[in-house]
């Protein structure tokens, strides 16, 4: 699996946000238990918003509103300073794009058609689907006997989680919709996977920022967060506009409950997520970050059922115990022979501190 790469230094004189001590395993597994609860409750928020009313990319754009809004505090707070070499930003516009305007907008729309817990167990293909990137284009990530595995059990978890729509029998349930929402989910984890590899690539510890005081630098938390959502509300807020103006107006949050979810959405499931997210990439790695997505789909379901009563087919909970099962087999120890890849396997399980 991926190095850990170290860390970008705190400003002088100012603390770092999500500061934690490198060494501190257990300060680092509770940022990671605090990341998979922010977007675990993000699937209940986003089907909150949705069925009080608000358009799928309308509700997406207020949650990147309210993002930008406390990522630009905690950012004059902190001292940090957004790059402004064209190269640096054109790498940020690009992981708007992936990692928030394409991801959001197509779980959002799905959610429209499927249960929030599916679409929770749907993301969680994400870490499936970076084996297979990483292996492609990372040249320490290769695909190794047990990740093949995993790769196996997981699809095999797929098709049941989607089997069950694509045999409904009930004509009052439009299961082309349904359909199409579950293979929207799906894409957006595609598009998450490709982002893990980008950020691995492009952006982690690269000097990106030309601090006067320390000069060239790697991104904080922040620094990365910030750009990326103001990029992706650019791209969504003018889809938005276009698109879902039904009487010439744009629709805004029309209940309290709408606004409490895009609340949610903007600060904890955005602001704090991604400073959490790029906090543990710097010092786990990209790839083992994607664990991430082993806690979430279990919240996910939590939720939908607790809250808003959702019921889950036997297929489609087989089929989440696989795609779960393949996600620990492929990061396990087990059978790390290298199949496929460039790299060496690696000398450590992804799971282990």
């Amino acid at each position: 699996m991926s190095r850990p790469v170290p860390p970008p230094a705190p400003v002088p004189g100012r603390p770092s946000p999500i500061a934690l001590p490198q060494g501190d395993a257990l300060a680092l597994w509770l940022v990671f238990g605090a990341l998979s609860a922010a977007w675990g409750s993000s699937f209940l928020f986003i089907k909150i918003g949705l069925d009080e009313g608000l358009p799928p990319l309308t509700l997406v754009t207020f949650r990147l509103l309210i993002a930008i809004v406390f990522l630009s505090v905690v950012l004059k707070l902190t001292g940090g300073r957004l790059p402004r070499q064209r190269s640096a930003l054109y790498r940020l516009a690009a992981l708007g794009l992936i990692n928030v305007a394409i991801p959001f907008g197509l779980i959002t729309w799905g959610e429209l058609w499927i249960p929030s817990a599916l679409a929770s167990i749907l993301n969680g293909l994400v870490p499936l689907f970076t084996i297979v990137l990483a292996a492609l284009l990372l040249r320490d990530e290769p695909i190794t006997s047990n990740r093949l595995a995993g790769l196996a059990i997981g699809f095999v978890g797929a098709v049941l989680l989607l089997s069950p729509q694509m045999t409904a029998a009930d004509p009052a349930v439009d299961s082309t919709m349904v359909l199409l929402g579950e293979l929207a989910v799906v894409v957006a984890s595609v598009s998450y996977a490709f982002s893990v590899v980008y950020i691995r690539r492009s952006i982690s510890g690269k000097p990106l920022v030309d601090d006067p005081v320390r000069g060239p630098r790697a991104l904080t938390p922040v620094e990365t967060a910030l750009p990326q959502c103001l990029s992706a509300v650019v791209i969504v807020g003018v889809m938005a506009f276009v698109l879902e103006r039904p009487d010439g107006a744009f629709v805004v949050p029309p209940t309290l409950p709408a606004w409490f979810a895009v609340g949610w959405l903007g600060i904890i499931g955005s602001g704090i997520a991604y400073l959490l997210f790029f906090r543990l990439i710097s010092a786990w790695g990209a790839t083992r970050t994607t664990l991430v997505t082993y806690v979430m789909p279990v919240i996910g379901i939590a939720l939908g059922v607790v809250v808003l009563g959702e019921r889950l087919d036997l297929a489609e909970v087989i089929g989440a115990i696989l795609v779960i099962g393949g996600l620990v087999l492929a990061n396990s120890s087990l059978g790390q022979r290298r199949l496929y890849g460039r790299g060496e396997a690696p000398a450590e399980a992804a799971v282990r501190e």
